[in-house]
């Protein structure tokens, strides 16, 4: 039972002091669109950056379009925030369920979030920072990414073929994230590898696609994939080959293999 000295403040917080509920007030021009309507608009946001989350921005409820949403009987608790309350978009004849949420009375650690609502990234067709389209998440300030030229060589393997060789990669160095060696093409075995139909998006880099490779018979899926349109922030990996660290056979940088890590995208 609560008691007066603890009412109101956050159970996740007293069972683990360490963990991080961080936010930060944003200056940037935030829009989230449906169809062609601009259901949120705003330049008072705040970005959200939670320990084991990706990046969530919150628009104060003031910039969204409220007359367009309708609140739900669903309900989610978070230990560290407290209980969210949903609503659902009706737009024309589109309905998108349960597609913004709000801790309408936040625990006593995070007062801030009040009068804030916040939009599931996938729920909606596009979201603007400025007047620039945005992928799969708001962008962390505390991320960094360095892309640096490099002369020393890089081999990767694949069932004991040398599928690229280079002593002009790029390395690029991403905040907890393995190095990526991104490779010209002309030191890749381009002979070996498929293009394939799938792209993914980095909020950081831009659109990707993919090639498969194809060694003694057997298919290496998307094994290997390159910017060919990068965001401006990130000009340098322009059509560079890079290969999954984690699926490859080895990578060998200057004669010494490179450890393999283990991430979302290992597939042993």
């Amino acid at each position: 039972m609560a008691t007066a000295a603890n009412a109101g403040k956050s159970p996740g917080f007293a069972k683990h002091p360490g963990y991080m509920v961080d936010l930060i007030a944003s200056p940037r021009r935030v829009r989230v669109i449906v169809d062609s309507e601009t259901i949120a608009d705003s330049s008072n946001m705040m970005l959200m950056r939670e320990t084991r989350h990706l990046p969530v921005y919150y628009f104060p409820l003031d910039d969204i379009r409220m007359d367009l949403i309708r609140r739900t009987d669903h309900a989610t608790h978070c230990p560290f925030k407290g209980e969210a309350s949903y609503w659902t978009l009706a737009l024309g004849d589109r309905e998108i369920e349960n597609i913004m949420w709000s801790y309408e009375r936040p625990y006593n650690e995070k007062p801030e979030l009040t009068g804030y609502g916040a939009f599931y990234w996938d729920r909606v067709d596009r979201w603007y920072e400025e007047d620039e389209e945005i992928f799969v998440h708001p962008r962390d300030p505390h991320k960094r990414i360095d892309t640096v030229p490099s002369s020393r060589l890089v081999r990767v393997t694949l069932r004991g073929q040398t599928v690229a060789v280079s002593t002009r990669a790029h390395f690029l160095f991403e905040t907890n994230m393995p190095t990526r060696y991104y490779i010209p093409k002309d030191d890749v075995r381009m002979d070996l590898l498929s293009p394939t139909d799938n792209q993914t998006r980095c909020p950081y880099k831009g659109i990707a696609s993919y090639w498969s490779a194809v060694i003694d018979g057997e298919t290496f899926e998307d094994i290997v994939w390159s910017y060919p349109d990068p965001v401006p922030e990130c000009p340098r990996i322009k059509d560079l080959m890079c290969f999954y660290n984690e699926n490859v056979e080895t990578i060998h940088v200057d004669g010494s293999e490179v450890q393999r890590p283990m991430t979302p995208w290992s597939k042993t």
